[in-house]
C-alpha cells in the first residue's frame, strides 16, 4: 500500500499535474478533494471531464465516472461482486476506492488517452431493438456500422505510417545539409582551379595527373590479377605435391603387390558383397585374378634373360604359386558354400526384418549403382583438380606480371618526380591527385543528391497519389457521416436524458439501500446488546431470590425455640468461630508479650553458647594439632583435668 502511495505522489508532482503533494498531505485529503484529484486525473485523459465537481450533484459525477472507467475497461479489485461497495465508495470519496483507480491510471496515462480518443468513434451507440425495426433507421445505423470500420482501418494505417519512420522534415533537412555541402564543395573546386591557373603549364601537368591516375588504376588491377596469380601457383603446388605423394603411394603399392594380397582382396570384397548374383560374380573376378597373375608371371619372364642361370628359380616359383592357386581354389569353395549358408542366414533374417518394419539391406545393383556414381564423382573430381592447376600456373604468371610493372611504375614514377623538380613544379602530381579525387567525389555527390531528390520527387507524387485516393474515397463517407452526425445530434439529448434518469434512479436507489442496510444492521446491533442485558438481569435476578430465600430461612431458625435447631444457624456458627478467633489472638499476644521480655536474657545465653561452641572448636583443632605433630611429652586427662607431662 505504501508503493502505491509512493507512486501516485510522485506521478502527481510531475507533469501535466503538478501537485505538489507528500504522503501526509495526500492521504489527509477530505472525500471531496479526493474526487476532485481523481477528476483531474481523468480530465488529462479526456479534456471533456475538466469540470469543477463543487458545480456538479454527486449523482452526475459518480455516472460520470461511471461511465467513463467502464470505457477505460477498468475492473473493481473485488470483481463483479463487490460492484455496489465500489460505486458506493466512488460516490462518497472513499480512499480504499479511489486510490487503486489512481494507481491504474496514472501507470496508463498515454494507453488510456489513445483509448479515450478512439471511443469517442468506435464506442456504438445503444439503440433498442424495437427502433431498429425501422427501415430508415437500421439502414442509418448500418451506415454508422460501416463508417465505424472504416475509421479503424484508417486508424491503423495512420498509425502504421507514423511507426514506418518517414518524416519529410527530417527530408528537407537531409537536402539542405547536402546542399551546404554541395557549395562548399563548389567552392573549394573553384579555388583550386584559380591556385592552378597561375601556373603557366597547368594545362601539361592536368594532362601528366590524368595518365598518372590512369596508371595508377592500371597498377591497382595489375595488383590484383598478382595476387590472384599467386594464389592460383600457391594452388597448383599444393596440388602438385599432392600428386607426387599418391603417385609415390601408388608405386610402392605397385611394387609391393603380390598375386596372394590380390586374391585376399578379392576374398574380402566377396565376404563384402552379399547378393544372389555374387557367386558368378566371383568367378569372374577370379579368373580376371587367374590372368592378371598369369599376365605378371610372363612379363616377368620376359624381364629376364633366357639364358639366365636364375629361370629355373622362378620356374619352381612359378610351380608353387599354381599350387597355392589350386589351394585357393579349394578355400574359394569352401568360402562359397559358407557364402551360401550366410546368404541363407541373411535372406531369414531379412524377411524377420521386414515382418519387424525395419529398412533393408543395400543389394547388389545397388551398391554397384552406388560404385558407378562415386567413380562419377572422383572423375568430376579429377578435372577440378586440373582446372585448379591450370588457374595456379595462370596466376603464378600474373603475379610475375605484376611485378615487371611494379617495377616499372616505381622507375616511371621516379622519372616524373625528377621532371618535377627540374622544371620547379614538385608535387604537381600529387596535387593533380587531388584535384580528380575531390572531382570524384564531387561527382558521386551529385548523383547521389540527384537519385535522392528523384527519390523524394516520387515519393511525393505516390503520397500526393495516395491521398487524392484516400480523399476521393472518403469523401461519400464523409457525407454520410455529416447526416449521421445530425441524427446523432437530435438523439443524443434524448437519449442523454433517458441515461441520466436512469443513472439518478439507480444512484437513489443504491443510496437508499446502503441506508436502509445500515439501519438494519444498528437495529441488529441494538437487539444483540437488549437480549445481552435481558440475560443479565434475569441472571441477578436469580441470585437475589436464592439469597433472600436463603435469609428468610436464617430469620426462621434465629426465631426458633428449640436451641438445637438454633445452633445450625449461621449466625451461631459466625459468633462461635469469632470468639475462637479472638481466643486464639489473646493467647498469641500473651506469647508476644513473652518473647519480648525474655528476648534480652536469651540473647546473652545464645551469645554464651556461641563462645562456647567457638572455645570447644578450637581445643579440637589444638588437638588434632598435636596428634599430627612429633610427641614432645604425654598428655595425661583425668575426670575435670588436664596434665601434660614432658
Amino acid at each position: 500500500m505504501s508503493e502505491q502511495l509512493k507512486l501516485i505522489v510522485e506521478q502527481l508532482n510531475g507533469e501535466p499535474f503538478k501537485k505538489n503533494f507528500n504522503l501526509i498531505t495526500f492521504d489527509s485529503l477530505e472525500p471531496m478533494q479526493l474526487l476532485q484529484t481523481l477528476n483531474d486525473v481523468l480530465a488529462e485523459i479526456d479534456p471533456k471531464q475538466a469540470i469543477d465537481i463543487r458545480e456538479e450533484m454527486p449523482e452526475q459525477t459518480a455516472k460520470r465516472m461511471f461511465t467513463l472507467l467502464g470505457m477505460l475497461k477498468y475492473k473493481p479489485p473485488g470483481g463483479m461482486s463487490e460492484v455496489s461497495s465500489f460505486r458506493q465508495g466512488l460516490v462518497i470519496g472513499s480512499k480504499p476506492v479511489v486510490h487503486p483507480i489512481l494507481h491504474w491510471l496514472l501507470q496508463r496515462i498515454p494507453e488510456l488517452k489513445k483509448r479515450a480518443y478512439l471511443a469517442r468513434f468506435l464506442v456504438k451507440l445503444e439503440i433498442p431493438a424495437e427502433f431498429l425495426q425501422d427501415d430508415i433507421i437500421a439502414e442509418t445505423f448500418h451506415q454508422y456500422e460501416e463508417l465505424v470500420g472504416g475509421f479503424k482501418n484508417i486508424h491503423k494505417e495512420c498509425e502504421q505510417l507514423k511507426s514506418s519512420g518517414f518524416s519529410t522534415a527530417e527530408i528537407r533537412r537531409d537536402i539542405v545539409a547536402m546542399e551546404e555541402e554541395k557549395d562548399q564543395l563548389i567552392k573549394r573546386v573553384e579555388r583550386l582551379k584559380k591556385r592552378v591557373e597561375a601556373v603557366s603549364t597547368h594545362q601539361r601537368m592536368l594532362e601528366l595527373a590524368r595518365q598518372l591516375r590512369v596508371e595508377k588504376e592500371r597498377e591497382e588491377s595489375l595488383a590484383h590479377q598478382k595476387q590472384e596469380q599467386k594464389n592460383q601457383l600457391f594452388q597448383a603446388e599444393q596440388r602438385l605435391q599432392r600428386c607426387q605423394i599418391q603417385l609415390k603411394d601408388l608405386q610402392q603399392a605397385a611394387a609391393d603387390e603380390k598375386p596372394e594380397s590380390k586374391l585376399s582382396d578379392l576374398c574380402v570384397e566377396h565376404w563384402l558383397l552379399s547378393d544372389k548374383n555374387l557367386p558368378g560374380l566371383l568367378q569372374l573376378m577370379i579368373r580376371e585374378t587367374n590372368t592378371e597373375i598369369n599376365h605378371l608371371i610372363e612379363k616377368r619372364m620376359m624381364r629376364n634373360d633366357p639364358m639366365d642361370d636364375k629361370l629355373s628359380l622362378f620356374r619352381q616359383q612359378a610351380a608353387i604359386i599354381v599350387r597355392k592357386k589350386e589351394t585357393k581354389v579349394e578355400e574359394l569353395q569352401e568360402a562359397r558354400e559358407e557364402l551360401a549358408a550366410v546368404e541363407r542366414e541373411l535372406n531369414m533374417k531379412s524377411s524377420q526384418a521386414r515382418e519387424r518394419g525395419g529398412a533393408e539391406l543395400i543389394r547388389g545393383d545397388e551398391f554397384k549403382r552406388y560404385v558407378a556414381k562415386m567413380r562419377g564423382k572422383s572423375s568430376t573430381y579429377k578435372k577440378k583438380r586440373q582446372e585448379i592447376a591450370e588457374l595456379k600456373v595462370e596466376y603464378g604468371v600474373l603475379q610475375r606480371t605484376q611485378e615487371i610493372l611494379r617495377e616499372r611504375h616505381t622507375a616511371g614514377q621516379q622519372q616524373l618526380q625528377s621532371l618535377e623538380a627540374q622544371r620547379g613544379i614538385l608535387g604537381y602530381s600529387d596535387t593533380q591527385e587531388e584535384l580528380e579525387r575531390v572531382s570524384a567525389i564531387k561527382s558521386e555527390l551529385d548523383e547521389m543528391k540527384g537519385r535522392t531528390l528523384d527519390d523524394m520527387s516520387e515519393m511525393v507524387k505516390k503520397l500526393n497519389s495516395v491521398i487524392a485516393e484516400k480523399k476521393s474515397a472518403l469523401s461519400p463517407l464523409i457525407k454520410d457521416l455529416r447526416a449521421l452526425r445530425q441524427e446523432h445530434a437530435e438523439l443524443a439529448p434524448e437519449f442523454e436524458q433517458k441515461k441520466a434518469q436512469y443513472d439518478t434512479c439507480a444512484a437513489g436507489l443504491e443510496s437508499n439501500r446502503s441506508k436502509l442496510e445500515q439501519e438494519v444492521r444498528m437495529l441488529r446491533e441494538e437487539m444483540a446488546q437488549e437480549e445481552s442485558r435481558y440475560h443479565h438481569i434475569n441472571c441477578m435476578r436469580e441470585i437475589i431470590e436464592s439469597q433472600m430465600e436463603r435469609a428468610a430461612d436464617q430469620s426462621k431458625i434465629n426465631q426458633s425455640m428449640d436451641l438445637q435447631v438454633r445452633r445450625t444457624a449461621l449466625r451461631e456458627k459466625y459468633i462461635a468461630n469469632t470468639a475462637d478467633q479472638e481466643s486464639l489472638g489473646k493467647g498469641l499476644r500473651q506469647q508476644v508479650k513473652q518473647v519480648r521480655e525474655n528476648q534480652e536474657p536469651n540473647m546473652r545465653q545464645m551469645k554464651m553458647w556461641k563462645d562456647l561452641e567457638t572455645l570447644l572448636e578450637c581445643k579440637k583443632q589444638c588437638y588434632l594439632k598435636a596428634q599430627s605433630q612429633a610427641p614432645i611429652g604425654h598428655v595425661i586427662q583425668d575426670v575435670g583435668k588436664d596434665m601434660l607431662v614432658l
